[in-house]
């Protein structure tokens, strides 16, 4: 990324001008692994073969919190933008968590167990 000096826009931002290396390559990734520290975010893509249970980092993208929460914004503006011209974007029902699959069958007890020591 350049900086492109000169006077700001309309807005009141300066104007960066982007530079893609002629050698940059793209890659693919259908899932994404979040973690951070107290310092930095980071985010593992990864790519998900059928009948393969590894999960290959394709790239890791470390920023720091702000820059996250920033980024996280600009994902989310450019998703309403999307949608907006394309339909709404439908998403996977999320699987069950682990506790959920151990114990969603398990019902809450309904509190008479035939125990009348509080009376």
């Amino acid at each position: 990324m350049t900086n492109t000096p000169g006077k700001p826009n309309k807005g009141g931002q300066r104007q960066i001008r982007l530079e893609v290396p002629a050698s940059l390559n793209a890659v693919y990734s259908n899932a994404v692994i979040v973690s951070h520290t107290h310092n930095e975010v980071v985010l593992d893509f990864v790519q998900l073969m059928p009948n393969d249970p590894r999960a290959r980092i394709q790239s890791r993208v470390v920023m720091t919190p702000t820059n996250a929460k920033l980024f996280l914004k600009a994902l989310g503006d450019n998703l309403a933008r999307y949608e907006a011209t394309h339909g709404e974007i439908k998403t996977p029902n999320r699987p069950p968590s682990l506790a959920e699959q151990l114990f969603g069958s398990v019902k809450p007890d309904d509190g008479d167990d035939g125990d009348k020591s509080d009376e």
